[in-house]
């Protein structure tokens, strides 16, 4: 009945995937665990060849880097139970009970999202201080919290989804690159009037990136969110509502003008251990500026 999808890059996932093969052996249902590394170096994949000695599970690589859309339908696709679970290989589980929390709330009809929490207490490296802050503040939030805007708040690093619907709606394989991907998917199923449900049932992410990185990352999708704004594609997110305001006013070359200038100051402060978020709001916008009149 379902089917436990892990795309896996560049990170060790034995202790996940250990926890969820312990909770899957007490389901009453039938399920599968399939691990799909997405051409990690040798070091990883061999750290990660334990998970074959696993009953149950199905442990595989690829050659290539697919990218974060087209390992996800390459996975729905190996699968033979009606409902998917995917997740993201740097997670943690957070509860005992937490593949029966999904089960008691599946529907053939909807997509099922448990949400992202992080540590308690900030990292003692300050090199990952930027992203724990980022996440508590802005991708931990309570089901309460998603159910305002159900679509908008679709994460796609821990949910359950019909088979059928991820037939019907696979994510878009023109991202190649980190970023967004979730964001269109969660379009999709808006679209097509299909309802995202939204559980306290989170997975701790575990995988911090060091700011160089998180920034880089933060680069990436922003190009893809540029990509999708010259394609027509309507996404609602604050960034988003302020450039259009920016560039309504004909203010967007006086904007990225003054963003440039205090650049140096942003990245110093983004790179401390008290980070502001305000200072990283501005940064992602003069870099969405640049991506938008490329």
């Amino acid at each position: 009945m379902l089917s436990i999808l892990i795309p896996i890059y560049q990170y060790p996932v034995f202790p996940l995937v250990q926890e969820l093969h312990k909770q899957a052996q007490g389901l009453n249902v039938p399920w599968e665990i399939i691990c799909l590394d997405d051409g990690s170096e040798a070091i990883w994949k061999n750290q990660n060849r334990l998970l074959s000695k696993l009953k149950g599970v199905n442990y595989q690589e690829s050659d290539d880097n697919l990218g974060r859309s087209l390992i996800r339908n390459t996975l729905a696709q190996k699968a033979q139970y009606p409902y998917l679970l995917f997740m993201d290989c740097d997670s943690g589980v957070v509860r005992p009970d937490f593949l029966e929390q999904y089960l008691e709330h599946i529907h053939p009809q909807s997509v099922l999202c448990g949400g992202r929490v992080y540590a308690k207490d900030p990292p003692t490296d300050s090199k990952y201080i930027l992203h724990w802050a980022y996440g508590k503040s802005r991708e931990e939030r309570s089901a309460n919290s998603r159910k305002k805007s159900p679509y908008h708040a679709f994460m796609s690093n821990n949910f359950v989804v019909p088979a059928s619907v991820i037939t019907d709606f696979p994510f878009d394989e023109a991202l190649t690159q980190y970023g967004h991907e979730d964001t269109l998917f969660g379009i999709a199923l808006e679209t097509a009037n299909i309802p995202v449900v939204h559980i306290d049932n989170p997975l701790q992410h575990l995988g911090l990136e060091t700011t160089d990185v998180f920034l880089h990352k933060s680069r990436q999708a922003l190009e893809n969110l540029a990509f999708l704004r010259k394609n027509k594609q309507y996404i609602k997110t604050r960034l988003i509502h302020v450039y259009d305001q920016i560039e309504q006013n004909g203010m967007t070359r006086t904007v990225q003008t003054i963003l440039r200038i205090i650049r140096p100051v942003l990245r110093y402060n983004l790179h401390s251990r008290s980070p502001n978020l305000r200072f990283f709001d501005a940064y992602r916008l003069e870099q969405f500026i640049i991506s938008m009149r490329k």
